[in-house]
């Protein structure tokens, strides 16, 4: 194994995270740019703590969150950066954050848990539509006639709303700090044989509950109030 200084070994991790397109975790670091060299997890952890503090003043932050580091903007620079990206922003109806949003704060549950909190039927697209985004996944069946399938959150979740776990999920009776939850959405770019269908598909959701129901939640979304699960209709690009 071949020694490090300091200098270098800051670089270098520096220099990782701003290649690669995804979060770098300590173990992936170590085995991987890092793998040549002698050096304890402990002294890779001190030097993105390090890096952390550098950054922390500037436009492009180092934060942490599920699957490990990762560098973005600062979201108070969001608004302004939005020219630079001319893809259209994925628009998410109110029924499928409320569906997101039961699935997070009460997980694992079913399709029926879901329907029967939201008090309307769910469009089989809201169920798929978080599916493919990587958001949720089947986590395993409840023991009941049928044996519906258990639906969860995933890490994936946790990276795209800037979480590292989901006790960092805000209370559901704290309305503002929900809302800026999912004020905090990363544009997500579909495939571009998805940009047409995007708009049809958040009208078939809004549609789907209004046959089926009223909007209004019950349970557990009572207490957030309305404007916390509004739909998401700007995205904002925080990563690098």
């Amino acid at each position: 194994m071949k020694p490090i200084n300091p200098i270098q070994l800051k670089q270098l991790i520096e220099a990782s995270l701003f290649v690669l397109a995804k979060p770098l975790s300590v173990k992936a670091i170590k085995e991987t740019v890092l793998a040549d060299f002698s050096v304890s997890r402990m002294r890779i952890q001190e030097t993105l703590d390090e890096l952390q503090q550098d950054y922390q003043e500037r436009g492009v932050q180092l934060v942490k969150i599920a699957s490990g580091y990762r560098f973005q903007t600062q979201e108070i620079l969001s608004p302004y950066l939005q020219p630079l990206w001319q893809e259209k922003s994925p628009k998410y109806s109110r029924a499928t954050l409320e569906t997101l949003a039961v699935i997070a704060y009460r997980q694992p549950v079913t399709r029926g848990d879901i329907e029967y909190i939201r008090g309307v039927a769910i469009s089989s697209h809201i169920i798929k539509s978080l599916a493919d985004r990587q958001w949720i996944k089947v986590v395993g069946h409840k023991e009941v006639p049928g044996k519906p399938a258990l639906y969860a959150t995933t890490p994936a979740f946790l990276d795209y709303f800037n979480l590292t776990k989901l006790a960092d999920l805000p209370a559901l009776t704290d309305a503002a700090s929900l809302q800026g939850l999912f004020d905090k959405v990363q544009v997500a770019l579909d495939e571009s044989n998805d940009d047409d269908s995007s708009d049809d598909h958040q009208v078939n959701d809004e549609q789907n509950d209004t046959e089926n129901g009223s909007d209004t939640t019950t349970n557990e979304l009572d207490d957030v109030d309305d404007e916390a699960i509004d739909v998401v209709e700007k995205g904002q690009n925080l990563t690098h």
